[in-house]
């Protein structure tokens, strides 16, 4: 099966890693882009939409129709932010384009990138884990044909890209000396390319499972 393929957040680190081995790899035979601003990437499988409003998809719905992968790989830092704001760029933006997508395109695989320590039981001391398991759990349930949601720990970004979040770049800055050492431990560590080819193998294949943590994400490598 060729795969359609929608992909949000390809201006950031780990959505730029799965745009780049989506035009790699033969199994995907076209993707749309869908982005505030453009990644400044060309090529023939690739078309892009710029779009400012990620709360209203009624400008663009007809363009949302045909494909039945997507890779959402938007996200934000809870970092200094409040737990509505979080929760309206978290929750609110992903399960409103989740639901714009479903009528549309009913053969649908939705790959959703979240985070190691997501609480499924939303019962965790840290409100973002909260928000990403309250996402997580209403995907699953949403109606798609298929979705899998991608918990990576540390990342290591390949191919030239760089984290757009300053603190996650400097994390990386300090640790890259010893990522020989980090890749021994794949249950905490991962990187762009093996999580854009885990998507592509997901989105075709399936998984035994519908929560990948790093170590499931490695098995793709």
């Amino acid at each position: 099966m060729k795969l359609n393929v929608i992909i949000t957040g390809s201006t950031g680190m780990v959505g730029k890693g799965v745009l780049l081995e989506c035009i790699e790899s033969p199994d995907v035979s076209s993707i749309l882009l869908i982005n505030r601003n453009s990644v400044g990437i060309v090529h023939p499988k690739v078309r892009e939409i710029i779009h400012n409003d990620f709360f209203n998809w009624t400008t663009i719905r007809d363009e949302l129709k045909g494909f039945n992968a997507c890779f959402f790989c938007m996200g934000v830092s809870s970092a200094g932010m409040k737990e509505s704001e979080y929760h309206r760029l978290t929750y609110e933006l992903t399960m409103g384009f989740a639901k714009a997508l479903i009528p549309l395109n009913p053969y649908m695989t939705f790959c959703y990138v979240s985070g190691a320590g997501t609480s499924t039981d939303m019962n965790s001391r840290m409100m973002w884990a909260n928000v990403k398991g309250k996402t997580e759990n209403d995907l699953l349930s949403l109606g798609f044909k298929s979705a899998y949601l991608f918990r990576p720990g540390f990342i290591q970004p390949l191919k030239g890209i760089k984290s757009k979040t300053p603190l996650y770049q400097g994390i990386y800055n300090l640790l890259s000396p010893f990522y020989g050492l980090l890749k021994k431990m794949p249950k905490y560590v991962t990187d762009t390319t093996t999580i854009g080819r885990a998507m592509i193998k997901v989105a075709r294949n399936g998984y035994a499972r519908s929560i990948l943590e790093s170590m499931d994400i490695n098995s793709f490598h």
